[in-house]
């Protein structure tokens, strides 16, 4: 009778789960609620059955249902790890999601280029009356003085490239059963992780335009703007890998929470690259420097 119910295959067969549908729910409110924020904050109501809709509330509660599915998900998944169910043919699948998530980004952030090298590569092109309105037939447009790339853009791709070698050192540690290395060099990774984002957010506060000024603007706080958010959602996964690594969870040979977070945190680096090189070097190029 007990062999009746022995798994005789590879594969994990997860218990019912509420997630899906839960984060499904939370990601709706969440929308919903960023786009009635931004009828409030252009002063506009949306009255429903005596309610005033328009506000950031609904924002921040579909919020909340997200970042509750999320640790309540991974939780399990850390659980279901841990528990012995992510055999092999488990783990390559996991790595297979991970790989398509991170392919599904790349498409994301060529979409934030494509807009900007669409304005800037043919800014005077005759054939678009809007485009050389919105730029002057220039790129930069007329009027708009640029950061110095090899100010502060140079100190933050030395932060990232050094947070990559880092996060590295770590792998190399936990491979080697090193978890001094390995906690250290996750601590420094997030060191920098914080660090980047502190300089980022100073950046934006004294640039000398803004995301509503020009096209320029837009394309810029659009393309490293999502970026910057995708190096805090990287620290944060790498905060948990810390919190985990001290927790022992980690073994060289079954460690595919912090990997993933690797390849997540190198993706992040080479876009920043990308960023770097044409936004910051490229586009500044003879413009006026603020």
């Amino acid at each position: 009778m007990a062999d009746t119910h022995a798994k005789h295959h590879d594969y994990h067969l997860v218990d019912p789960s509420p997630w899906p549908a839960l984060g499904a729910l939370g990601a709706l409110v969440m929308a919903f609620g960023g786009i009635v924020w931004m009828q409030a904050i252009n002063g506009r109501s949306l009255p429903v059955f005596g309610l005033e809709l328009a506000n950031p509330w609904l924002f921040f509660i579909g919020l909340a249902i997200v970042l509750y599915t999320m640790y309540g998900w991974w939780s399990d998944t850390v659980k279901e790890s841990r528990e012995g169910h992510h055999t092999q043919v488990v783990s390559l699948h996991l790595r297979y999601g991970m790989i398509m998530f991170i392919a599904s980004e790349v498409m994301f952030f060529v979409a934030w280029f494509w807009a900007f090298f669409d304005a800037s590569l043919f800014p005077g092109d005759p054939t678009q009356v809007a485009r050389v309105e919105h730029t002057g037939g220039t790129w930069p447009p007329a009027g708009i003085e640029v950061l110095d790339p090899f100010h502060l853009p140079l100190y933050n791709t030395i932060i990232l490239l050094l947070s990559g070698t880092t996060v590295t050192w770590a792998h190399h540690a936990l491979l080697e059963n090193d978890r001094r290395g390995l906690v250290w060099g996750l601590g420094l990774t997030v060191a920098l992780g914080l660090l980047f984002t502190f300089v980022q957010g100073y950046e934006y506060m004294v640039a000398p335009f803004a995301f509503k000024d020009s096209i320029y603007g837009a394309t810029f706080f659009m393309a490293t703007g999502f970026h910057g958010f995708h190096v805090i959602i990287g620290t944060i996964f790498l905060i948990v890998c810390l919190i985990r690594a001290l927790a022992g969870h980690f073994t060289p040979d079954k460690h595919f929470g912090f990997e993933a977070a690797a390849w997540y945190w190198h993706f992040v680096d080479v876009v920043w690259l990308f960023l770097f090189a044409s936004i910051y070097v490229w586009a500044s190029a003879g413009a006026p420097i603020h």
